[in-house]
């Protein structure tokens, strides 16, 4: 009987050769695999993580299996799933090149979205010893005849970057496919993986889910790992009294290049793709000398360019890659030295984990540069230097009951072997989001995969699994099995519609989530003209000219990061604390102009107090609010409060707002002492008040088409003919419609109006943030003009209405006499 030292002795020994020491969380890691427990492991980028768990599910099979190199038992022993395919190539070097070292002969294989046809039959017939996987395609296998001795001889899955699928229905895919796997594999254990999260304990037992067994043999290992991260802010020369964010930085760009070519490699990560493409012209416009030297990676560039960029950033022949999140996680650049964040991350965990990819070695510094969009972004970079120092970072809310996916999962098992639903149940109730699941629910999720549920009993084609003789629950349609295939999923993209005249002709396209949101008779801008909504039509916007001067302006894609509840809380404070005349940091230095200007024109609010600023221009009445609560929850506050004042006097507003607060622009004076006398911010009535002032229902009718996409209810079509997404939402809405007139209990339906509160329009963090402001003093200042804090509100509206061109233009005249 080998010792624990002796069955750890060859990773030991790898680890010299490579001239490492393992750290003391790998080898807790190994320890507690070979114990045979399940877990999470908490331990910041470039530190090992992959080792951590690669080795001991080998060092497992040396020990069990003597004669390896005899009597090699072929078979799938372990899966790892990773959110990206991108990650799949690294993860699969790192452990080939362990199990070549110790002459292993395991194979490595990938299956993801990527994988040949080819490459997956020969999977099948003889499966990889690990297979490196995504959430989908571990469904598809799941949805193949035979899958349970696929599975027979697994010991381990991990999950990968964890904190990427909690709080998400990939996560809720990942549960159930755990759920199914823990039977056909008793002695599997799991582990996850987590860099930056805030509630380790709760994403432990989301990945572990309820079963008792399993938890009794929880484990959570954090890395005690001291790794230097360096924060240093781009603090412009002269700053902005009055900030504004429509130059996107660009103003800094001098400052950039001097980074980039002291260093090795550089990436500048961006927001938005069309960010990156700003950025990445404008360096080559100003500096041509950097042609060939840089480049730029987001997701809409084809595969091949994306993985170019990876292999040229390894191979040093880059200077700097101007990117998005396409690089946060995972992908192992030795070479690059220095980060530049462009703009605020609007999250802690995003900013630590693009900072880890600099000095993306253990022991190694992370050095990131912030650069301010607009000045008032100096805020959010000392807040995050503090965060960095305090470790602070965010909660991942995990999804509680998302029916769709059920009902996806339910139709996967019946394509392949079928199943019993009461052995079935057992093992959906061992998960964390399906652990309230009720005995009605059930009943009403089988009724709806078997007839389409009470209201659509009569149409054969929501009829895909049969309840056979014995009562195993089965799809015997071959046409039914393939297109579930083609349609595994939960990641359903954004659809966009046109916009047209009524009487005739084509305007362009906008974001269905924006329109959702309008009733008819609502004006928005659009192309720089007023428009005002006549009806929508399936997939078409269409509209009337209007010569109402105040409208909506559209949240672009790009404007939909918000800050994490988190990030708002750290910015609050660092608000409070820069205002100290005393305070000697770089960025306080720096907004000491905009601060003393403020104070000079309105007042900065202290944690005791809210402020409300009111002024008129030539363009109305304006009321600006800064609850610093991110954008998210501006959009929703803002639309209720103009709702409950609308209540109180005949007016209409033009909204706008970002990050720090929001805009009530008016055609006539707000009486804002009724707003302060009415207790207008008060929670109760919230739901109530949303799904009037937000026109909920049109929302939810949205929101539903995914819904109605995950849950098999409309097919998306076949690879080489997609159906049209104005052909997917005139269905959805058609079967949204049925069930609210006939069956408005449908789980699917009510799912439709949860998700919309709870996610969308994050309905528990704009009630915590309405209880705050009701605790504060509420200081209404009368202003004569636009103050420091509302020009980026300001400015933030006008650039959808004018060109750039213009908008500077207008930009430098609105300064000039704010300046006077």
């Amino acid at each position: 009987m080998a010792t624990e030292k002796e069955i750890l002795q060859p990773a030991v020994t790898w680890f010299q050769n490579q001239g490492w020491q393992p750290f003391p969380f790998q080898e807790q890691s190994w320890k507690a695999f070979l114990k045979g427990k399940n877990g999470l492991l908490n331990a910041p980028t470039g530190s090992g993580k992959t080792y951590a768990l690669w080795v001991p599910i080998v060092l497992e099979y040396l020990y069990k299996h003597p004669d390896y190199k005899q009597n090699h038992k072929k078979g799938l022993k372990a899966i790892w799933i990773t959110p990206l395919r991108a990650l799949s190539v690294e993860i699969q070097q790192a452990a080939q090149r362990f199990c070549n070292d110790l002459e292993v002969p395991f194979e490595i294989g990938i299956r993801t979205g990527d994988t040949s046809q080819k490459e997956r039959a020969a999977q099948k017939r003889h499966m990889p010893d690990l297979l490196i996987t995504t959430p989908e395609s571990l469904h598809l296998l799941l949805a193949s005849k035979g899958y349970q001795k696929i599975f027979a001889s697994l010991t381990a899955v991990v999950i990968d970057e964890w904190h990427e699928l909690l709080g998400s229905k990939r996560g809720v895919q990942t549960e159930l496919a755990l759920s199914r796997l823990k039977t056909v594999s008793p002695e599997m254990r799991i582990w996850g993986i987590s860099a930056t999260i805030g509630n380790l304990e709760q994403a432990m037992n989301v990945l572990l889910g309820t079963h008792k067994d399993t938890l009794s043999k929880a484990v959570l290992i954090k890395a005690n790992i001291k790794k230097k991260l360096t924060v240093k802010s781009i603090i412009p020369k002269k700053t902005e009294t009055f900030p504004w964010r429509g130059h996107l930085g660009i103003h800094l760009l001098d400052e950039v290049i001097p980074i980039i070519k002291k260093s090795k490699t550089t990436l500048l990560f961006t927001n938005t793709r069309s960010q990156s493409e700003i950025w990445f012209q404008a360096i080559l416009e100003k500096y041509p000398e950097l042609a060939g030297e840089i480049a730029m990676h987001h997701g809409s560039i084809n595969k091949e360019t994306r993985q170019w960029v990876e292999q040229a950033i390894r191979n040093e022949t880059l200077k700097a890659v101007v990117c998005t999140s396409s690089l946060d996680l995972g992908v192992d650049f030795a070479p690059v030295e220095t980060i530049i964040q462009i703009g605020g991350p609007k999250g802690v965990a995003r900013f630590l984990q693009r900072a880890g990819r600099s000095g993306h070695r253990p022991g190694q510094e992370s050095v990131i540069y912030f650069l301010p969009t607009h000045a008032i972004e100096l805020i959010e970079a000392s807040a995050l230097k503090k965060a960095v120092k305090q470790k602070v970072v965010e909660d991942r809310i995990p999804y509680l009951l998302s029916f769709d996916v059920l009902v996806q999962y339910l139709t996967t098992l019946a394509v392949s072997e079928g199943f019993y639903p009461e052995e079935i149940l057992p093992e959906v109730r061992s998960t964390f989001c399906f652990q309230a699941l009720t005995d009605s629910q059930w009943q009403e999720l089988l009724l709806f995969i078997t007839q389409g549920g009470k209201s659509l009993q009569s149409y054969d084609e929501y009829k895909k699994v049969e309840i056979e003789d014995d009562g195993k629950f089965k799809v015997n349609n071959r046409g039914v099995a393939m297109r579930h295939r083609m349609s595994v999923g939960t990641i359903v993209s954004d659809a966009v519609m046109t916009v047209k005249y009524v009487s005739g002709g084509f305007i362009g396209t906008i974001e269905e989530w924006f329109i959702s949101k309008l009733t008819p008779g609502d004006v928005f801008t659009f192309a720089g003209k007023n428009l005002e909504l006549f009806r929508i039509k399936q997939m078409q916007v269409l509209v009337k000219k209007s010569r109402q001067k105040t409208s909506k302006v559209p949240s672009w894609m790009g404007g939909r990061m918000s800050f994490s509840s988190q990030m708002s809380d750290l910015l609050r404070e660092e608000l409070y604390a820069l205002q100290d005349t005393n305070a000697s940091t770089p960025e306080a230095k720096a907004l000491q102009p905009i601060f003393e200007r403020q104070q000079l024109e309105s007042v900065i609010p202290s944690h005791r107090q809210f402020l409300i600023e009111t002024f008129k221009t030539r363009e109305g009445y304006h009321a600006i609010f800064y609850p610093f609560e991110g954008r998210a929850v501006h959009e929703a506050m803002s639309s209720l409060l103009a709702y409950r004042i609308s209540l109180l006097q005949p007016i209409t507003f033009s909204i706008a707002f970002n990050d720090y607060g929001f805009e009530l622009l008016a055609d006539k004076p707000i009486d804002m002492q009724a707003v302060l006398d009415n207790d207008l911010f008060t929670p109760r009535f919230v739901n109530d008040d949303l799904q009037k002032s937000l026109n909920a229902t049109e929302m939810a009718r949205r929101k539903f088409r995914d819904i109605a996409v995950i849950g098999g209810l409309v097919f998306t079509g076949y690879p080489d003919k997609l159906v049209k997404n104005k052909h997917l939402q005139s269905s959805s809405q058609l079967l949204f419609n049925v069930f609210r007139d006939f069956e408005p209990d449908n789980l699917l339906y009510r799912q439709a109006f949860r998700e919309t509160f709870e996610h969308s329009l994050e309905e528990g963090r704009l009630i915590q943030a309405m209880e705050r402001i009701t605790s504060q003093e509420l200081l209404w200042k009368k202003c004569q003009k636009p103050t420091p804090f509302s020009f980026p509100i300001i400015t933030d509206r006008l650039r959808e209405k004018l060109t750039s061109e213009k908008l500077q233009d207008r930009i430098k005249r609105m300064t000039l006499q704010l300046e006077k």
